[in-house]
């Protein structure tokens, strides 16, 4: 069971906003993976996003830190129109290595 466009757009806007109003951030790249999980038994719970983020937030802070400070902020969304996610959060000074891997 796949969402409508508007459904989609809707949750990528519900995910945008919870992340800036958490992070403050200075990049942000979300990108919805959910039609390559279409007929994936977790899919009828929500979609499956990529997430990018640079944020103060995340300086000094482990991979795990930085993954459970995500999640806390999207906990209103998970099982609810998100299903899965994929995160790289990363902070300002670690910026560059992230240029460099999508460069």
């Amino acid at each position: 069971m796949s969402a409508n466009p508007d459904e989609q757009a809707e949750r990528l806007a519900r995910l945008r906003s919870a992340l800036e109003a958490a992070f403050a951030p200075q990049s942000l790249t979300i990108r919805d993976d959910s039609a390559a999980h279409i007929g994936h038994a977790g899919a009828r719970e929500g979609g499956h996003y990529q997430v990018t983020i640079v944020a103060t937030a995340f300086a000094g802070r482990s991979v795990l830190e930085r993954h459970r400070l995500v999640y806390a902020a999207l906990s209103a969304l998970m099982g609810h129109g998100v299903h899965a996610l994929s995160i790289d959060a990363r902070a300002p000074s670690e910026q560059h290595h992230l240029q460099n891997v999508t460069n």
